[in-house]
C-alpha cells in the first residue's frame, strides 16, 4: 500500500484530479475546492499536512494543519458541518469496510513519523466515519480518545410535502407565521443565481444582526458563487419597505439542503421576517428541490428544535502516538479521567 505526504494543495490536487471534486465527492465539505479555499482564506497561517494512502485504485485522504511541534488538527473550522477522512477512487462509495479500514490504517502509520498528537472534529457517525477512524488509528498503534463534540439537528423529509411537514410543526410557530403573514409587511425572494446586489443585501443584514463578525466574508462569497454556478445556491432574502431585514444562505444538492447562515435585523424582529423567510426556504427545498434531508449544521440553538425532528452526534477524536514521550502525560490524564468517571 502506497502512502504519501503533501504540504500544499497544488500537488495534492494534481494527484487527486476529479476524485476529490464535485463528481467524485457527494459532500461539499469533502471536496478539495472547499478545503483549499478554507485554508487560503480562513486558515492561511496554518501549514497544511495532507496524507494519502492508495491501493488498487482506492484512496484515503486526511487533510490536517499544524498547530505546534508534532501537533496537528483537522483542516476545518466553524464553517464545517462535518470533517472526516475522505475516500476516493473508482467506485469509492462502494469500497467495503475492510478496504477503508486498511487504507486509513496506512494513513495513520504514515502520520506516526510526523505527529505525536492529532485532533479532529466534528466527525459524523451515520456513515461510521468516527468509529472507522478510531479503529484504524488504534490498529496502527495510536491511543485514541473519542468524545462528543457537538449536536447536528436535521429534518428527514420522509416523502412529505411542505404542507404535510408544516402541519406537524408546533402550534406556536404556525400561529406566529399565520399572524405575521396576514399583515403582508414582509416580501420574500429565494434566489438560485448569484448577483452582487443580492449578496450585498445578505451582507447588510448580517452586519446589522446580532451575529458576531463574519470569520471571512470572501470565503463565503466564493462558496456562494461556486455553488450558484453548479445550480446549488439557495439565497433567501426578506425585505420591509424595500430594505433587507433577513437573509439565509443555503445550498441544495444530492437530495440534501444545508443551512449555512441565517441572520435578521434586530429592529425588524416584531414582524418576524426571519421566521417567514425560513418558511419560504423550507417550502422551496421540499416542494421545488425535492430534498430528502435538511441539515441545520452544528449547535444547539433552541429555535432549531421547532424546525428539525432528529439530532445526530458529532464527535471529537484525539489520537496520541504512544512512542513519543510528549504523548505520555496527556494519555495518562485521559486514562485517569476515565477511571474517575467510571467511579
Amino acid at each position: 500500500m502506497n502512502s504519501e505526504y503533501h504540504d500544499n494543495f497544488q500537488s495534492a490536487q494534481a494527484v487527486a484530479g476529479e476524485k476529490l471534486g464535485r463528481t467524485g465527492q457527494k459532500s461539499l465539505f469533502d471536496r478539495i475546492d472547499w478545503l483549499k479555499q478554507l485554508h487560503e482564506l480562513c486558515l492561511p497561517n496554518n501549514q497544511p499536512l495532507i496524507v494519502k494512502s492508495a491501493e488498487n485504485g482506492a484512496q484515503a485522504w486526511l487533510f490536517l494543519m499544524k498547530k505546534g511541534l508534532g501537533n496537528y488538527t483537522a483542516l476545518a473550522n466553524w464553517y464545517n458541518f462535518t470533517y472526516r477522512p475522505i475516500f476516493a477512487g473508482d467506485n469509492s462509495g462502494e469500497h467495503d469496510e475492510v478496504t477503508k479500514l486498511a487504507l486509513l490504517a496506512s494513513v495513520a502509520k504514515k502520520l506516526s513519523s510526523q505527529c505525536h498528537r492529532i485532533e479532529i472534529a466534528p466527525v459524523p457517525e451515520e456513515d461510521q466515519a468516527a468509529s472507522l477512524t478510531e479503529r484504524a488509528f488504534e490498529q496502527a498503534g495510536w491511543v485514541v480518545f473519542k468524545s462528543k463534540a457537538d449536536d447536528n439537528h436535521i429534518l428527514v423529509v420522509k416523502g412529505r410535502t411542505f404542507d404535510q411537514y408544516w402541519s406537524e410543526r408546533p402550534g406556536r410557530l404556525r400561529n406566529t407565521v399565520r399572524r405575521k403573514a396576514k399583515k403582508n409587511i414582509v416580501s420574500i425572494r429565494v434566489e438560485t443565481e448569484f448577483s452582487e446586489e443580492h449578496w450585498a443585501d445578505y451582507c447588510d443584514v448580517y452586519n446589522k444582526s446580532w451575529k458576531p463578525e463574519e470569520g471571512n466574508p470572501d470565503f463565503l462569497k466564493n462558496i456562494a458563487k461556486q455553488e450558484a454556478a453548479a445550480g446549488c445556491l439557495r439565497l433567501g432574502l426578506a425585505y420591509i419597505d424595500g430594505k433587507p431585514v433577513a437573509a439565509q444562505f443555503w445550498t441544495a444538492e444530492n437530495g440534501e439542503a444545508l443551512i449555512h447562515k441565517l441572520a435578521h435585523v434586530e429592529d425588524a424582529t416584531k414582524s418576524s421576517p426571519g421566521t417567514l423567510l425560513s418558511v419560504a426556504m423550507f417550502q422551496h427545498v421540499i416542494d421545488v428541490d425535492g430534498v430528502k434531508l435538511i441539515d441545520f449544521g452544528t449547535g444547539n440553538d433552541p429555535y432549531k428544535r421547532e424546525w428539525m425532528e432528529d439530532v445526530r452526534t458529532r464527535y471529537r477524536l484525539e489520537m496520541f502516538w504512544p512512542n513519543n514521550p510528549l504523548s505520555w502525560l496527556p494519555i495518562l490524564r485521559y486514562q485517569m479521567s476515565a477511571l474517575v468517571g467510571k467511579r
